[in-house]
């Protein structure tokens, strides 16, 4: 059984139907890297729907990911904070795009490299006609950082659609989730409109939530298909 959701547009002498599948039934067939690139012009082609995933580094992006898509080596994890330092490209189902965005924050990562990761980052969130959703990825044990307001700030000012992750909530007791939840939405000062998930990369909790977002955010609008 499937359960589905339409939305039934009215356009120029025609009526399209968009569809989304409940999350329950979503089903990764496929989930491929595709490349990795430090500038637009390396990018591959904005052929389908982007979600990027951004973060300080060893916050648990690549888990979070490899989760999502049930692949452990799909996004590399490593011990060594601040490793990845291109943005790396996957394609989920051939049908819409996964964004592995540098960590940042890092102190240990050379000064010249660090200096990069920001202009990096945000020609591609500025650039990227394809991107329908940035997911922020925070650590549920730790308070936010500066690195971390600025880049709510950036996607606030700029009008990008994002929501914000609590990982790792499997460290902390269930008493304390909801109260990390509400002091770190609190000191973040987040519009009501953008939604706070908690998430757990070792039990899988949060999980079907997340991925309920992420399917809303990349079902096209009848004019936003890509060509």
């Amino acid at each position: 059984m499937i359960i589905a959701a339409l939305r039934v547009t009215a356009g120029r002498n025609r009526t399209r139907l968009t569809i989304w599948f409940d999350t329950l039934f979503m089903k990764i067939l496929s989930a491929e890297f595709v490349l990795s690139a430090k500038e637009p012009a390396h990018y591959p082609p904005a052929l389908l729907p982007e979600i990027a995933f951004a973060g300080r580094s060893n916050v648990g992006k690549s888990s979070l990911i490899n989760t999502l898509v049930k692949r452990k080596g799909l996004a590399r994890t490593s011990n060594t904070p601040g490793r990845t330092q291109e943005i790396n490209f996957f394609t989920v189902n051939d049908r819409f795009a996964f964004i592995d965005l540098p960590g940042y924050g890092y102190a240990k990562v050379p000064e010249k490299i660090r200096s990069h990761w920001g202009p990096m980052i945000e020609a591609y969130l500025g650039q990227r006609p394809t991107l329908r959703l940035v997911v922020l990825i925070l650590d549920i044990r730790r308070d936010p950082s500066e690195e971390d307001r600025q880049l709510i700030g950036w996607l606030m000012y700029y009008r990008l659609p994002f929501l914000v992750v609590l990982t790792k909530m499997d460290k902390v007791s269930r008493g304390q989730r909801a109260e990390r939840q509400r002091r770190i939405g609190g000191d973040l000062e987040l519009p009501t409109s953008v939604p706070l998930l908690l998430f757990s990369a070792k039990t899988g909790e949060g999980k079907d939530l997340l991925w309920r977002e992420i399917v809303k955010a990349t079902a096209l609008a009848p004019d936003d298909e890509p060509r």
